[in-house]
């Protein structure tokens, strides 16, 4: 079956909202952008090998390579099992010290442009802190002067948690990109501190980020000599992105609430082809019976919401007047156009050939 081109947009009015007279009993879910995982899937199988990246995609709920052209959020739980599951069929459970070089804050999308884009090394360590809620949720960036020193710190959502230790290793390789697109080639930080317990042989990880390493700390921290926050960018020209952008690209942040979050997990389910609440709850790190509860809370069910997620891509899909109703019909998975008719005229109230005469359509199509 065909696969339409994904398009980043916001649930639209009829989106569920709570009941009236019902406090909300949402509960959060720590989640981060998808662009973290970038570049890994090539990495392991290539690495490690195919088998590996299968495990690791069954244990994340999700394919993670039909991710990597778009920007959605993800459970940090799932980035966690996704690591996991690679170390584990590895057999290296330091997996994190294999990865942290290639880790690149660069990356990231609009997020990653914008710091990148700042004159000086201080300037993008101020950018990072101060958008970071456009990247994920829960977690917390900060930088102290220490008398000469300046320490840059990350504390993930879900330190501390089974299996954290390969996103802390992760974590402190996307930190240390940073300054390395600021200071010389030679540099070296004066220590990384980790946030997990210390291994058996910490050689390899001094060896790996070419300084002392600190275990046990509060959080993933990169200690710098405070007048490196002075050093200006080594890239000669670089294109100007603002803040306004990075909230462009996902209007009010990165989803906070578990309705929120469940929304986006249907979105990226029905990018994958298929919407489950199985996989909805497993990714989420809860079970179908407490999602069904809080989705409840919410004023809504799986079944309702996931069918308010599914008119919403169509109305994103029907732009495109290149692709045909029927194609549309069987990308979102229902069993015919008539039953598609009938959903969407549901819910927006017109036929999908009504709104695509009323809608004006995409430039280009």
């Amino acid at each position: 079956m065909r696969r339409l081109a994904a398009v980043d947009t916001e649930i639209p009015r009829f989106a569920p909202r709570p009941r009236s007279g019902a406090p909300s009993k949402m509960v959060a879910v720590p989640v981060i952008s998808s662009h973290v995982l970038q570049g890994l899937p090539t990495f392991i199988r290539d690495g490690i090998g195919e088998k590996a990246l299968q495990r690791a995609n069954r244990a994340a709920g999700f394919d993670v390579e039909l991710l990597e052209a778009r920007h959605c959020f993800i459970p940090q739980r799932s980035v966690i099992d996704f690591l996991e599951a690679a170390a584990k069929e590895a057999g290296e459970p330091d997996l994190g010290l294999i990865i942290a070089p290639a880790m690149n804050l660069g990356g990231y999308g609009s997020f990653g442009r914008y710091v990148f884009g700042a004159d000086t090394l201080g300037q993008a360590v101020r950018r990072s802190i101060g958008a970071l809620d456009y990247h994920s949720t829960g977690d917390r960036l900060s930088s102290a002067n220490l008398g000469d020193e300046v320490r840059y710190t990350y504390a993930f959502a879900l330190a501390g948690s089974k299996g954290y230790g390969a996103v802390a290793i992760a974590a402190a390789g996307v930190l240390l990109s940073l300054f390395k697109a600021y200071l010389p080639n030679t540099w070296r930080p004066l220590r990384v501190e980790l946030d997990m317990a210390a291994p058996c042989q910490s050689a390899r990880f001094e060896d790996v980020f070419q300084c002392p390493v600190l275990f046990n700390a509060p959080a993933v921290a990169i200690v710098v000599e405070r007048h490196c926050m002075m050093a200006v960018s080594k890239r000669p020209a670089r294109s100007i992105v603002t803040i306004e952008d990075v909230a462009r690209d996902r209007v009010g942040g990165a989803p906070q609430s578990l309705l929120d979050v469940a929304i986006e997990q249907i979105r990226i389910q029905l990018f994958m082809g298929t919407v489950s609440i199985d996989d909805a709850a497993r990714s989420l790190d809860t079970s179908v019976r407490t999602l069904q509860r809080e989705l409840h809370h919410a004023g809504t069910d799986f079944r309702s919401l996931a069918g308010v997620v599914r008119v919403q891509r169509a109305t994103e899909l029907l732009q495109d007047m290149s692709v045909s109703i029927t194609t549309i019909s069987q990308d979102l998975g229902y069993s015919s156009p008539s039953g598609f008719a009938r959903a969407f005229r549901k819910v927006t109230g017109l036929g999908p050939r009504e709104f695509r005469t009323r809608r004006p359509t995409r430039p280009g199509s």
